[in-house]
């Protein structure tokens, strides 16, 4: 057992430094850092009168607001697991995590009955029903009205659970990742070096994706500087809101996703707005496609910080500052590249058997070091294949080139193999987005008799435009080897996103069955 800080000290601490300065807005609302803590404080007392203390889950299923911001506080101060949803779950999906975790407490934003009513009767481990706004019972406010604060951090050890992370499930049910006080302190620590160098008080920081997952995490630096965060006013992207937002209160740093960013910087409001004020633009989540990635750069000049991660490493994979981005394809820049080691980990291409692969050399990226997670939460056998090797395995594929930059080439599960090659459909994908007329692309792996497997391209024609499968094709040549060509293109208004803003390519898949098109 090693002792370590509890990271709801980051809070009071901040607390005690700026009392008056600003912690988060929403809306019409400024809470000052004295009064965030203090409510956190008293929560926390009303959990643990309740009986929820040291260990016990927390399931938190909300839209972001400042009840979720001040939710996982609360739970850290008496040792308790903070186990946030994304409130785009399904009801089914919320009460598998509810039992999953066998959480002692649910806290429910009360715009999503039904789920809460789902996860009442589908984990019986239960004791305490908590609300989010008016409703039924006990609310996120009487606990804070009724709690008699807690004035001291439960103490606990490097190990000790404080988040469960749950994957998105792309391959099955999800897994809640063990994200521990140890670990994620660490991280803290990491992204103020590594994605937000000189973050202090006076910075200011626009929320845009849900606090339940990698927002939630870019959150816990800001706090730890004192920064403000500012949340949108609700949970759809609004982008000309989020560009006054940044104007108003010279937002200088953002987590986004590629989605996001795209959206952002290809709305006509991101000329209407001073944005001058921002330093680090951080995307991740997913593969941002090169194109997309100079149009953002022309938009926002040299603000755009990409890494690499996964919830299980908390993020903590690669860094790309701005420093290594560059519009011209110039080879002193790593173009395609996620970036390099973040400081504190160890990035390596394993082959199937574990063994290392040297430079240029394509294979597993995995990673090790202490923003790992502990585990997969009551998966042994998961968590045992995860960490075969003594490396945690992303399931990404990818190579490092000889200066140490990650390139992806995408996900495990995402290859196919026609004629006897193995295809990855991002670099396909990257082919088909230098075509004017595309505005999205998405290829997936189908069964074909003469080749095993052959590619099947899903375009999204960019606005104004007409898609021509053949012009397509054709620019196409010289570019790729035939052999990763898609045999068919097909043209769609919209792809499907996931929850996560990601295009999960099984549902594209089941599309196109579904709609002859395979």
């Amino acid at each position: 057992m090693i002792p370590t800080s509890n990271l709801a000290s980051l809070l009071l601490n901040t607390a005690r430094r700026l009392p008056d300065r600003p912690g988060l807005v929403w809306r019409d609302r400024t809470w000052t850092w004295a009064e965030l803590a203090a409510r956190a404080a008293a929560a926390a007392g009303a959990l643990r009168a309740r009986g929820i203390g040291k260990g016990d889950r927390v399931l938190v299923h909300a839209r972001n607001g400042n009840a979720i911001f001040e939710s996982c506080w609360a739970c850290w101060l008496i040792g308790a697991v903070w186990v946030p949803t994304n409130f785009r779950l399904s009801p089914p999906e919320a009460a598998y995590l509810a039992a999953n975790a066998g959480c002692r407490a649910h806290v429910f934003d009360t715009a999503f009955p039904e789920h809460r009513a789902a996860a009442r009767a589908g984990n019986a481990a239960c004791v305490l029903d908590v609300a989010i706004g008016e409703g039924e019972g006990l609310s996120w406010e009487d606990l804070v009205a009724d709690g008699v604060p807690v004035t001291q951090t439960e103490a606990v050890d490097r190990d000790h659970p404080a988040w469960l992370f749950y994957t998105s499930g792309t391959t099955g049910r999800p897994k809640g990742g063990t994200l521990t006080h140890g670990q994620l302190a660490f991280v803290v620590v990491n992204h103020i070096a590594d994605l937000m160098p000189g973050l202090t008080a006076r910075d200011a920081s626009l929320v845009v994706a849900p606090l339940s997952h990698g927002a939630g995490i870019h959150a816990l630096a800001q706090v730890a500087r004192g920064a403000v965060s500012v949340l949108m006013p609700g949970e759809r992207l609004e982008v000309p809101e989020a560009w006054r937002l940044v104007a108003q209160h010279r937002v200088t740093n953002m987590f986004t996703v590629p989605t996001i960013l795209n959206a952002l910087c290809r709305d006509g409001s991101v000329d209407a707005f001073d944005h001058s004020s921002l330093r680090h633009l951080i995307y991740a989540g997913a593969p941002m496609y090169r194109q997309d990635q100079k149009h953002a750069l022309r938009k926002l000049g040299p603000c755009l910080v990409q890494y690499f991660g996964l919830g299980e490493v908390t993020g903590n994979i690669t860094v790309l500052p701005p420093e290594w981005h560059s519009l011209e394809d110039d080879p002193a820049f790593p173009i395609g590249s996620c970036g390099y080691p973040r400081t504190g980990i160890e990035v390596a291409i394993l082959d199937a058997a574990h063994g290392r692969l040297g430079a240029g050399e394509t294979g597993e990226i995995c990673v090790r070091g202490p923003a790992v997670m502990a585990g997969y939460f009551g998966n042994a056998e998961a968590t045992e294949k995860a960490f075969a090797g003594g490396w945690f395995h992303t399931g990404d594929i990818g190579h490092l080139d000889g200066r140490g930059f990650l390139h992806i080439t995408g996900r495990q599960s995402d290859m196919y193999i026609s004629g006897g090659s193995n295809v990855y459909p991002k670099e396909v994908e990257e082919a088909l987005l230098a075509h004017p007329s595309v505005a999205e692309a998405c290829v997936v792996g189908v069964p074909d008799d003469k080749w095993g497997e052959t590619g099947v391209a899903v375009l999204v024609p960019a606005e104004g435009a007409a898609i021509d499968p053949a012009a397509v094709m054709a620019g196409l040549d010289g570019v790729l080897g035939r052999y990763k060509w898609p045999s068919r293109i097909v043209v769609w208004d919209a792809l499907p996103r996931s929850g996560y803003g990601k295009v999960p390519k099984n549902e594209v898949k089941r599309l196109l069955a579904e709609r002859g098109e395979t």
